[in-house]
């Protein structure tokens, strides 16, 4: 894990606000939600992995040298899943993490390929995830839904594949509102996806890749018109083209920020250097989300501080940030309405003299 929490600049009040506030996350990993204790349990029961089972040794496993590194160590957590089982545990705690940070609804992307092509059955691993998906609403309150992602560092077998299982009827899971694109962007230009994309909007999902996070602004400009994005997975790089900031403003397409993820990375040097405040004086609907975040030492309350850090925001900018995620979020009106109520309604009670 990765050292730059700064919650320690962040005044303790603003901190306790962050800690309560209902919040939506919509960029947040499946497998890198794994939190050690879980990853931990995960490397005992395959001991033939090189991950380690001491959760203290796991600060040093997820401290990473550059992009390259972190989807190395990344891949290597994905291979404890291997069981229907290990799914519907890791999705399970995955959703009890992010009910404790006050989350009421997420997008979970979740990497289906990297499964089946491990050997589970892919109607057994739609059946871990609903199972998960399910019980922890009833449990927690906090709703999941699913997007479903291609890898790009395994070529177009995986995006057929991740496609067959994303509009197909028989193996669709009910959850699943969206398509996207992550791993690696150098050497896996967009645009070679775009029929895979095609076919997944027309069965009826929404587009969300991964673009402009370690590669410039023409990723992102290949994702909005090959892909057709709603929002952009990361978008660091938008700041650099001021046509594609106005562009992203202009038609409200929001970006899935996540500071600490792109320090971690190396995808910017430091938070003070993040372009999260060039996004907001440009008019962009900027979200904050978590991406991976045991994996980075952090979580979406962190993130959240990290915002309010670099933004300058008080309680009432912090609510309007929380609102943000929920405006992007691909829930229907009512459900966005309810979440929104809730925010103002606790905002309100804690600012009361």
């Amino acid at each position: 894990m990765t050292d730059h929490l700064v919650d320690a600049r962040v005044p303790r009040d603003l901190r306790a606000f962050i800690a309560s506030l209902p919040k939506a996350e919509l960029h947040v990993h499946h497998v890198g939600s794994a939190s050690p204790r879980i990853v931990s349990e995960l490397a005992a029961r395959h001991p033939d992995s090189k991950v380690p089972t001491d959760p203290e040794a796991l600060v040093d496993y997820f401290t990473f040298t550059d992009f390259a590194h972190f989807i190395e160590v990344y891949l290597s957590v994905v291979d404890l899943i291997r069981t229907p089982e290990d799914v519907r545990l890791l999705t399970f705690e995955v959703a009890r993490d992010l009910a404790r940070q006050q989350v009421r609804y997420a997008e979970l992307t979740v990497t289906p390929f990297s499964s089946t092509r491990r050997g589970i059955d892919e109607r057994a691993f739609m059946d871990a995830i609903e199972d998960a998906r399910k019980a922890a609403e009833a449990d927690f309150g906090t709703v999941l839904r699913w997007c479903f992602d291609i890898p790009g560092e395994a070529g177009l077998e995986a995006a057929e594949e991740t496609t067959r299982l994303a509009t197909d009827d028989r193996v669709r899971p009910e959850g699943l509102v969206s398509f996207g694109l992550g791993g690696p962007e150098i050497g896996v230009p967009r645009p070679q996806f775009k029929p895979y994309f095609d076919r997944a909007i027309a069965a009826g999902l929404r587009s969300v890749p991964h673009a402009g996070e370690t590669t410039g602004p023409q990723t992102v400009w290949d994702a909005l018109t090959e892909l057709r994005a709603e929002r952009i997975g990361h978008g660091t790089s938008s700041a650099r083209d001021p046509k594609l900031l106005a562009h992203l403003a202009e038609h409200r397409i929001a970006l899935e920020v996540c500071p600490t993820s792109n320090i971690a990375t190396r995808a910017v040097r430091t938070l003070d250097e993040h372009p999260i405040k060039e996004f907001v004086e440009a008019g962009v609907l900027v979200t904050i989300n978590s991406d991976d975040p045991p994996m980075f030492g952090t979580d979406l309350n962190n993130e959240y501080a990290v915002a309010a850090r670099l933004l300058d925001l008080d309680e009432r900018g912090l609510a309007e940030l929380a609102k943000n995620g929920v405006e992007a979020a691909f829930l229907d009106e009512a459900g966005k309405a309810r979440i929104k109520e809730e925010i103002d309604t606790f905002t309100s009670a804690w600012l009361a003299p």
